[in-house]
């Protein structure tokens, strides 16, 4: 009986969920992630969006971009517009501005805030939801206050779906290149933010498709300029895109074991480092990894930051590297 109570609980809590984020941010999701974001299968999804139909009365938007389905509801009643947030609500987002301060920079960080003491005061809980719980280390990250209006044009951008111009600077190239692009996503990775884009056509020259997507680090451009030229974006989805496999970087995709001993057993098995990882307990204080990646280099410098902790065993090309590499290493302290 418990069992079944809380699947219908479960369920309740999807239906409210899902007509909540529909209602209150008027963007349009794709049946995939509705599906992802709920944890439940397609088919649910379909069930909870035709239930909000028939109880609520609500007029659900579908349209069909390639071959996916999107769902909105378009405009939020007028009444929603002076609701205030929640306690809990407001201590969440606290929480979060608080974790990622370093990834957004001073003046994107102060808007936040503003944005967090509107709702406090239209809340009318002063002095109850305070920001001095939370907070983040700095060391090692990157200072995104230089790259504010960047950001802002970025997103202005893939709102309105308009190529922009951009000046960048690879971290190995001698100098800047001018280039333009589809902005698709913007994303953090390891205490950086990256803009996933697609190449656009050069004005006045043929279009050469390239290999893979522009993967772009933020702190490295130089300059963007949002055009008046319009976009569709190709068919992207970045859950299979990026968390699919270990690294940022996407290259054809391998089969990573490692031997993890000591402290670093425990540590890796904490953590995911690709949706099909295997975690196989040798002993009380040694595991074995196994998962996917599609980049050597992060594969090498990740391995190498657990020291004898970690041995690598497959795959045997990458092994040969980081031996090579090991002994390079140990060439810079004889």
């Amino acid at each position: 009986m418990s069992e079944k109570r809380d699947l219908y609980q479960s369920y309740g809590e999807k239906l409210i969920g899902l007509f909540v984020r529909l209602l209150f941010s008027g963007e349009r999701y794709s049946l995939t992630e509705l599906s992802r974001i709920l944890n439940c299968s397609k088919q649910t999804v379909l069930r909870l969006l035709d239930n909000i139909r028939k109880s609520y009365g609500i007029t659900i938007e579908e349209t069909k971009e390639g071959n996916k389905n999107y769902y909105r509801i378009k405009k939020p009643a007028a009444s929603l517009h002076n609701i205030p947030l929640t306690e809990a609500e407001l201590q969440s987002l606290q929480l979060c501005k608080s974790f990622t301060q370093h990834l957004v920079g001073k003046k994107l960080y102060e808007e936040a805030t503003r944005a967090i003491f509107k709702s406090k005061a239209a809340l009318g809980q002063e002095g109850k939801i305070s920001e001095c719980n939370f907070s983040a280390m700095f060391p090692g990250t990157i200072d995104y206050t230089p790259h504010h209006q960047i950001i802002h044009t970025l997103i202005d951008a893939m709102e309105k779906r308009k190529v922009c111009k951009l000046t960048y600077h690879a971290i190995e190239a001698n100098r800047p290149k001018t280039f333009h692009i589809k902005p698709i996503k913007l994303f953090s990775y390891n205490d950086a933010v990256y803009l996933h884009a697609q190449k656009a056509k050069e004005p006045g020259k043929p279009y050469n498709a390239p290999k893979y997507d522009p993967l772009l680090a933020v702190h490295r451009m130089k300059a963007v300029e949002m055009t008046n030229i319009s976009f569709q974006p190709e068919p992207f989805d970045f859950e299979k895109t990026f968390n699919q496999h270990f690294g940022v970087m996407k290259d054809e995709a391998f089969e990573v074991e490692v031997e993890f001993s000591g402290w670093a057993a425990s540590f890796s098995a904490e953590r995911r480092w690709s949706p099909n990882q295997q975690i196989i307990k040798k002993s009380k204080n040694k595991v074995l990894l196994k998962f996917t990646a599609s980049s050597a280099p992060e594969v090498k410098s990740w391995l190498l930051s657990f020291g004898d902790n970690a041995t690598l065993i497959e795959p045997k090309w990458l092994v040969k590297e980081i031996k090579v590499q090991v002994d390079n290493m140990a060439k810079c302290y004889n």
